[in-house]
């Protein structure tokens, strides 16, 4: 018999105060590989749920933070109220509310605490990009069109990486992805950067369906899932 799906939201302590995320794991059985799930700009919405459930079915310990814990935990579908909410959001709290995701997997009996990824997209692809340059406990990260960080913090980069970007984004330059494809090659780093032809600034969002590109979509999930089966197992 297939272990139950669990999914649940639960709240636990950030430097600056609760911290709510959405948990989804398979109950039972060996503690799993956790990965951390980071939200676009719009909010921990139901696309970031589903993408936890996802990682939940593939055998992992998906941790969904809500990154806007801080700010009342809101939710939006309005462009320019998530442009003002992810301004609202210094980049350093935000990696402080993910360390303390780290922090409280490690605590988590269903998870094992020395296998931890991360995948984000948009202002999570951002996150998901930086935090593996300050944290050796991330072991895989599969950020999806997020800002690239400077060499600096490259050439502290922990862990291999997928990188997903459509060849159209007009958030993200071109120049920075092909900066990050050169670091990963001067710092030896293990990655690889992927550009999808013809494809936008949120392309792997299903909800959105000016921008959705289902090929290119399941082609950019299917390389995130395959580099936490190298890298952390399940």
């Amino acid at each position: 018999m297939a272990n139950q799906l669990v999914a649940q939201e639960v709240t636990f302590a950030g430097k600056a105060g609760q911290l709510k995320a959405y948990v989804a794991h398979q109950g039972g059985g060996a503690p799993r590989p956790a990965v951390i799930v980071v939200q676009e700009w719009w909010g921990l919405d139901d696309h970031i749920r589903d993408v936890a459930l996802r990682l939940a079915n593939e055998g992992y310990f998906a941790v969904a933070p809500d990154l806007y814990s801080r700010l009342g935990h809101q939710v939006t579908k309005d462009p320019n109220v998530a442009g003002e909410l992810m301004s609202k959001l210094a980049p350093a709290d935000g990696v402080d509310d993910l360390l303390s995701t780290v922090a409280w997997i490690k605590k988590q009996k269903e998870a094992d605490g020395a296998r931890i990824g991360v995948i984000g997209f948009c202002m999570g692809g951002s996150y998901a990009m930086a935090l593996p340059c300050v944290s050796k406990d991330i072991k895989a990260a599969a950020p999806f069109y997020g800002e690239v960080p400077g060499d600096d913090q490259l050439r502290n980069l922990n862990c291999p990486v997928f990188y997903a970007y459509g060849e159209n984004d007009g958030w993200i330059t071109r120049a920075d992805v092909d900066r990050l494809a050169a670091a990963l090659k001067k710092f030896n780093k293990r990655g690889e950067v992927k550009i999808y032809k013809g494809c936008s600034h949120g392309f792997f969002n299903d909800t959105r369906k000016d921008v959705y590109a289902a090929g290119e979509a399941r082609d950019a999930w299917g390389k995130a899932i395959a580099l936490f089966k190298e890298n952390l197992g399940a």
